[in-house]
């Protein structure tokens, strides 16, 4: 079946994503799949996990330094984020950055509504200074709706979200973004570091199995949205280190020889026991490679901030 075969009505942004992932071999789906309301739950629920050690050693991070971070970006501001979802770590810089200028304009960006109205509920109760403008809107082409903002702006892409894209692909990204700033703007930039096997895949497969219903949940959607008929039960979240490409892989692994049937693109997708759609990369990074997709956007590297461990890194680059 080609992926690019004619369909006789006019596809969702969902259904041409899935239309277009199940069709090519191997078998893959975006992960912005995942984020519906209850994809974005789930991921909420990852990031307080024993296991997955992302999310509270990038908010220590923040912690330890947000007042040099705030400095070294330069103020005032307007700060962007991309990806913001509750915007959960983005509360310590916003307190940052209002102990040194008040009022700030926060405009997160995210492609999953029910998150950033979470956001707004909690950030307007709790800074009296702070003016919240969400954005729903996948922000991967650019950030067309903020080019025209006046003033420094200081985009943050954080969580290590930048490894879910290929290399060149995050490049392309950080080229999007660098065409809706000027000169002196900058970007903080999340991104997790290379390390032991023994640490990095139990925070992609938790002992209470939460990253499985969040993998599964492209499916669920699927069945939801698509009129799909996956059985959940046929097919196992897996997870692997590729450490010849330094990311982790998330699969979904179908246990036996079946198609399935997804009604509202009339087609049907057969899959062997043992075939895989491929749903997320989450690269490690080191240095060379942080360096070298900071080039491809345009930006230069300033300054970068870890951990104790050295497990996860923050980066400030500039727009020359």
């Amino acid at each position: 079946m080609n992926a690019t075969t004619t369909l006789p009505f006019t596809l969702s942004p969902i259904a041409s994503d899935v239309l277009a992932g199940l069709s090519r071999m191997p078998k893959s789906l975006p992960p912005k799949l995942f984020y519906d309301a209850r994809g974005s739950e789930l991921f909420e629920h990852i990031t307080r996990l024993p296991e997955y050690y992302l999310t509270r050693t990038e908010r220590g991070i923040l912690h330890d330094s947000a007042g040099e971070i705030i400095s070294a970006a330069g103020i005032p501001l307007t700060l962007i984020e991309l990806g913001a979802g509750t915007a959960a770590k983005t509360r310590i810089l916003i307190r940052a950055i209002l102990d040194r200028q008040k009022p700030l304009e926060f405009i997160p960006l995210d492609i999953s509504h029910s998150a950033l109205e979470e956001a707004v509920s909690h950030l307007n109760g709790d800074f009296p200074d702070l003016r919240v403008r969400p954005i729903v809107m996948d922000y991967t082409g650019g950030l067309g709706p903020v080019r025209d903002l006046r003033g420094r702006k200081l985009v943050l892409y954080l969580g290590s979200s930048i490894g879910n894209f290929e290399p060149m692909q995050a490049g392309r990204l950080l080229r999007n973004v660098r065409h809706s700033l000027r000169s002196g703007d900058a970007l903080l930039l999340g991104a997790d570091i290379v390390k032991r096997k023994s640490i990095l895949l139990p925070a992609y497969n938790d002992a209470q199995g939460i990253t499985a219903q969040f993998n599964k949940n492209v499916l669920v959607r699927i069945n939801h949205e698509l009129e799909g008929g996956f059985d959940l039960n046929s097919f196992r979240h897996v997870a692997r280190w590729n450490a010849p490409c330094s990311r982790i892989e998330m699969h979904l692994q179908s246990v036996r020889q079946q198609v399935v049937p997804v009604g509202l693109l009339r087609r049907e997708f057969s899959f062997a026991r043992g075939e895989t759609i491929h749903t997320e990369n989450s690269y490690k990074f080191t240095p060379t490679m942080v360096q070298s997709i900071l080039d491809l956007g345009g930006f230069t590297l300033e300054r970068s901030w870890t951990d104790a461990n050295h497990w996860f890194a923050l980066h400030l680059a500039r727009v020359p």
